[in-house]
């Protein structure tokens, strides 16, 4: 019997924090109508992710793909930085 992988989900944010070891925050944020009165607002949440050679900074754009639990938080790894801080 062969398994397919299933597509994993990728989320591109901001990271607000790089204070932990081996862990970033980053901040993801959308845009979703409002149900009744259909005005576009902002939400944003916050993804504790993993940074296996802490090479992300404060401020960096980063892209992060959903993975395995690998921490009581951390279900998201660190694919790629996609734009520096200055």
């Amino acid at each position: 019997m062969v398994e397919t992988r299933r597509h994993r989900k990728t989320r591109v944010g901001l990271v607000v924090s790089d204070k932990s070891n081996k862990t970033i925050v980053v901040e993801v944020r959308r845009q979703v109508p409002h149900p009744l009165y259909g005005k576009v607002m902002q939400r944003r949440s916050k993804l504790a992710a993993h940074d296996e050679n802490n090479e992300a900074r404060t401020g960096d754009e980063v892209m992060v793909v959903e993975t395995r639990p690998l921490s009581k938080t951390k279900r998201w790894r660190l694919v790629e930085i996609t734009k520096k801080a200055q």
